[in-house]
């Protein structure tokens, strides 16, 4: 009996949960989607039982343990040496030191002084003769490990670290990416998106060379890449996609000209993307959930934040009085 009412409980659930995520348009992704949903409702109902029928679920789910000392061993050790496997990413090598760096110092781990000089050393490696990072030693000068490379940099806040970076000729290289719509390439001949707003800009941010030229028509080019679900395609008439959202809305807090788009619509388009069984996020309406996206969505939350005054939220009762 209680097998048939958990079956019968699962059709209903999952019923209502096809409609809110297809909008009554089921498409391949989005029955891959309701099959997920289901194999991880089934695996809740069979790890915690009734308790996952609870209005509370909060109260009856155990909180995760961050497992905070075997993560700065593994990051410990990907800052001495990576796997061949790795070798995929040669031409993201100042990516890995950043994605490594910033995370032991999330962990607030205390890295050795001498790993963190040789890091220095290699990052220096990677710039351009004529400004910018490239993807390792010899390689192209390009926003994307540019990025990196600054905020590995700014990490590592050592004064050796700060004395890497060649500020004239980093804004030369990025004035040199700087495209007639206001856009930038991310490499010279490459594409223009709203990655490379971001990317360039940020970098101009943390080295302090975000100068009025580097700036103009920014704004203007990241409002054009927002569509009609409110959030931002990599470049006009794209579909909005959460990774490009962050970029341009980041980029325009950089500018100070978040009012340049519609952020309530921004807000809505962002919340809509969390899934309502995995928690997760998606990247784009009626896509997969994907654990990267749990940064690029969830990291555009508190930007909004504190860009809508809580008084522009008005409280459902308060509209009907009103």
């Amino acid at each position: 009996e209680k097998g048939s009412c958990r079956s019968a409980f699962l059709s209903i659930l999952m019923s209502v949960i096809a409609l809110s995520t297809d909008d009554g348009y089921p498409t391949q992704t989005s029955r891959h989607q309701h099959d997920t949903e289901r194999s991880v409702t089934e695996c809740m109902m069979e790890t915690m039982g009734p308790a996952f029928l609870d209005a509370d679920l909060a109260a009856a789910q155990k909180v995760p343990v961050l497992l905070r000392e075997k993560h700065i061993s593994f990051l410990m050790d990907g800052l001495e040496r990576l796997s061949g496997s790795y070798a995929c990413l040669d031409a993201s090598r100042p990516w890995l030191c950043y994605w490594i760096l910033h995370s032991l110092a999330i962990l607030d781990a205390q890295v050795p002084a001498s790993l963190l000089s040789r890091a220095a050393k290699f990052l220096e490696k990677c710039q351009d003769p004529a400004g910018g990072f490239g993807g390792g030693p010899g390689q192209l000068a390009h926003l994307a490990p540019t990025y990196a490379a600054m905020n590995a940099l700014a990490t590592i806040a050592t004064p050796e670290a700060m004395q890497v970076v060649n500020r004239p000729k980093l804004l030369s290289f990025l004035l040199s990416m700087k495209d007639p719509s206001g856009g930038f390439t991310m490499h010279k001949g490459g594409e223009v998106d709203v990655r490379g707003s971001y990317c360039a800009l940020s970098a101009a941010f943390v080295a302090g060379v975000m100068t009025e030229e580097l700036k103009a028509g920014c704004a203007e080019f990241i409002a054009s890449c927002q569509t009609y679900e409110g959030g931002m395609g990599g470049e006009p008439g794209n579909e909005a996609h959460g990774g490009y959202t962050f970029c341009g809305y980041a980029a325009l807090v950089l500018l100070q000209q978040q009012h340049a788009i519609d952020s309530e619509r921004l807000l809505r388009w962002a919340t809509a993307r969390q899934m309502p069984i995995e928690g997760g996020f998606q990247g784009r309406a009626n896509k997969l959930v994907d654990g990267c996206y749990s940064f690029w969505q969830g990291a555009l939350i508190p930007l909004l934040s504190n860009t809508l005054a809580l008084s522009t939220v008005v409280p459902v009762m308060a509209r009907e009085e009103g």
